[in-house]
């Protein structure tokens, strides 16, 4: 699917191809809606860095956590439409909160501009390597016995979804809150929590032998551990397949939304962001493209509306 993906964007828009007629007035601010050290973070400046490279853009990039991206978008929405600033979050806790809460989000999907995506996560559950538990049954086992395995999270998606693993199993799981998921991963090194949630910055871990994966969070097994069950096949009907998008606040101008939307596609398409983000995450760029991306957001608010209920 994801060399599909980026095989359609390389259709519309293929590596070396003019941009629109439009370049910034000043320099442009990317903000990462998670902090420093993430995933998130790590994909956009390497994006960020490729496509001031390739176009001769000042690009900036600030890191405005909270809330799983929710704080950063807030702002984005408020921002003038000019192309000079732009949002990179993940669609999972946007999604969920327009489900769960919509009347408190200050946006909806249509207050933005889709400039296309990145990549879709592989998110993990990991644990130390000398846990006395392999899997996500042996973990609520433990917790059941510890009165509490603490589990640390980045993102209110990775929090619902343990809610509703700890709901059918009584594990008694207790949710420890990060800034970011390198933050998460070093409260589970440094021995301050039992397990983590990770979607790439652990996987040096795991070749060293420090860390072990105990469960795929998305629908699917992950590529680079693939005898390594799903939380569905663990018996919990929910997942979450989180992907890395970059949006702008609504009302674009044509040219402008063109520019940016290429030269996204085209940095996607180097071979320093493609080698990144297969070395780092073990997965592949994929764009979807402006429209594809807000159609995927939208079918996505679909979908977590069912999973809730809704």
């Amino acid at each position: 699917m994801k060399k599909l993906l980026l095989g359609l964007g390389a259709l519309a828009f293929s590596a070396g191809t003019a941009l629109a007629d439009w370049s910034p007035s000043g320099p442009i601010n990317l903000w990462i809606g998670f902090g420093a050290g993430g995933e998130t973070d790590t994909l956009g400046r390497l994006v960020a860095q490729e496509m001031s490279d390739a176009t001769g853009w000042d690009i900036v990039v600030e890191n405005k956590p909270g809330g799983g991206g929710m704080a950063m978008f807030t702002q984005l929405a408020a921002y003038p439409a000019d192309g000079q600033t732009l949002g990179m979050g993940v669609t999972m806790p946007v999604l969920v909160n327009l489900t769960i809460r919509p009347d408190e989000v200050p946006f909806d999907l249509d207050s933005f501009d889709y400039i296309g995506t990145v990549a879709l996560a592989q998110l993990a559950l990991v644990a130390p390597a000398d846990a006395p538990y392999d899997d996500l049954a042996g973990l609520i086992e433990y917790s059941k016995e510890k009165g509490g395995a603490l589990v640390a999270f980045d993102a209110k998606p990775q929090e619902l979804l343990m809610g509703v693993v700890n709901a059918q199993s009584e594990a008694g799981f207790k949710m420890v809150t990060t800034e970011s998921s390198a933050e998460a991963l070093q409260n589970l090194l440094g021995g301050h929590v039992d397990a983590a949630f990770n979607a790439g910055a652990h996987i040096p871990y795991l070749e060293s032998g420090e860390l072990k994966m105990i469960a795929s969070a998305n629908a699917s097994r992950h590529s680079y551990a693939p005898d390594t069950g799903t939380v569905r096949e663990a018996g919990y009907d929910i997942y979450v397949d989180p992907w890395f998008y970059i949006a702008a606040p609504d009302g674009l101008p044509e040219e402008t939304h063109t520019a940016l939307s290429e030269a996204l596609n085209n940095a996607l398409q180097s071979d320093a962001v493609r080698d990144a983000i297969e070395k780092t995450m073990h997965t592949e760029p994929a764009d979807m493209g402006p429209a594809e991306t807000k159609a995927m957001m939208e079918d996505g608010l679909k979908n977590v509306g069912s999973l809730f209920g809704q």
